[in-house]
């Protein structure tokens, strides 16, 4: 014979709808901010490939428009050829407070000999690679998930993630699969995280309306990302973005060529 107790599921509580709304709302915006934070490493790394790559030609078309213009009006005179001879110098000399961006690239003797060669057909060291491997896409999403803050309930657990993410994302912005396989490692032998605890009503709505809130920021991050030049590159060759960099530097090697062939012409006739 059963008894009533047998026969009679227990009640849920009324919150627990809202905490199982409320985890899932979590969990969706860590992976939100996951995808977020890759495409952005993705499009900076890109970022930097293409100036390492793409810089030192276009420096040279503009030093090459400099001089075909300061040619043109030292044979003419005319004082609309020497404004534009000294708009185009203008645009060649350094601005102040940029020239960190050009370090690596030119010294006080000019061009570096890596930056020189890759105006021409020489061999050149090629710039280094920081797109980071699918080994370490997968490292640094596993650690993201299981690191997050917004798992902690504790002020000083979240405190201890939050430090903890930023050594992981460091690692991740380097491609640095080493140092985030030591990282899991070292996430694994931590302190396990206390159970999460169920919360007052009061406390699961307005964490709902934080997530609302956190997930409208990352929507504005992710669209000026989307909107940039470099990821409107990153969508004409996804699979191959080295190869389109190589197709843009062959165009402008050959700029680069017509521009010679007509300083060399200009200076020829004095």
């Amino acid at each position: 014979m059963t008894t009533p107790e047998a026969e009679q599921p227990h009640a849920p509580r009324p919150e627990a709808r809202l905490e199982q709304a409320v985890r899932a709302a979590e969990q969706a915006l860590i992976e939100y901010e996951i995808a977020v934070e890759t495409f952005r490493v993705e499009v900076e790394n890109f970022s930097r490939l293409h100036e390492q790559r793409l810089g030192p030609l276009y420096l040279r078309l503009e030093e090459l428009d400099a001089e075909i213009a300061e040619a043109t009006a030292a044979r003419t005179g005319d004082p609309e050829d020497v404004r534009r001879a000294e708009e185009a110098r203008a645009n060649v000399l350094p601005i102040p407070g940029v020239e960190e961006l050009m370090h690596g690239w030119m010294d006080g003797h000019g061009l570096h000999p890596e930056a020189a060669a890759m105006l021409t057909d020489q061999a050149v060291r090629p710039p280094e690679r920081v797109r980071p491997s699918e080994e370490a896409r997968k490292l640094y999403r596993d650690l993201a998930r299981k690191a997050h803050p917004d798992l902690a309930q504790e002020e000083d657990e979240r405190t201890r993630r939050e430090e903890f993410l930023t050594r992981v994302n460091a690692a991740y912005a380097r491609g640095d699969e080493a140092l985030l396989t030591e990282l899991a490692e070292e996430w694994a032998a931590g302190p396990v995280p206390p159970e999460r605890r169920p919360s007052p009503a009061e406390e699961l709505y307005a964490r709902l309306e934080w997530l609302s809130q956190r997930k409208e920021l990352l929507n504005l991050v992710a669209r000026e990302l989307e909107d940039g030049a470099i990821a409107g590159m990153l969508r004409l060759a996804p699979d191959d973005p080295d190869a389109l960099l190589e197709e843009i530097a062959g165009k402008l090697r050959a700029d680069i060529t017509r521009r010679e062939e007509e300083l060399a012409a200009l200076l020829a006739r004095d």
